[in-house]
């Protein structure tokens, strides 16, 4: 691998490649049925978690589907166009915005959902239950550790006449 030396970071390269190849292989086959029936895979967590958690605020919204705040106002704005989420002000503080599911927001992610979950089975189904388990308790492990990352070590070279390029 140019310029690595290190078989650390070579392997932790390798592994991270595998993690977005796979990753990117289970997203191909869950998200035909979701455009099938007009949704992103964001708008389908969005309806997922309204559906499991009830009311949540954009900003929980945000953290529970891992999406920014723009983001997430835009994945609204269209389930709301849609009539399958409504905004509701918070009668105790009006600067406080809930959304929720519409009855056909609930009717839609109750009859997607089996499905989906089905789909992501399918696709994950070089693994057996205990690959499963193992599986993620590694990306739970990893993710931790991801999140709450070490001091971050500056590349020991630069590139000569970079200063250059300005």
């Amino acid at each position: 691998m140019f310029g690595v030396t290190d078989p650390k970071v070579e392997t932790a390269v390798a592994a991270y490649v595998k993690l977005l190849r796979a990753a990117r292989a289970v997203s191909q086959r869950v998200e035909p049925r979701m455009a099938a029936h007009g949704l992103t895979l964001t708008q389908l967590g969005v309806l997922e978690v309204l559906l499991h958690k009830g009311l949540l605020t954009h900003r929980e919204l945000g953290r529970k589907v891992l999406t920014s705040a723009a983001n997430m106002t835009d994945v609204i704005d269209k389930l709301e166009a849609r009539g399958l989420v409504q905004r509701l002000r918070c009668p105790e503080d009006r600067r406080l915005v809930h959304v929720g599911l519409t009855d056909a927001g609930r009717c839609l992610i109750q009859t997607v959902f089996p499905l989906h979950a089905a789909d992501i089975a399918a696709a994950m189904g070089g693994l057996d239950a205990a690959g499963l388990t193992e599986l993620g308790d590694l990306l739970r492990k990893l993710g931790m550790a991801a999140a709450h990352p070490v001091a971050e070590q500056h590349l020991a070279g630069t590139c000569p006449n970079a200063h250059l390029d300005a």
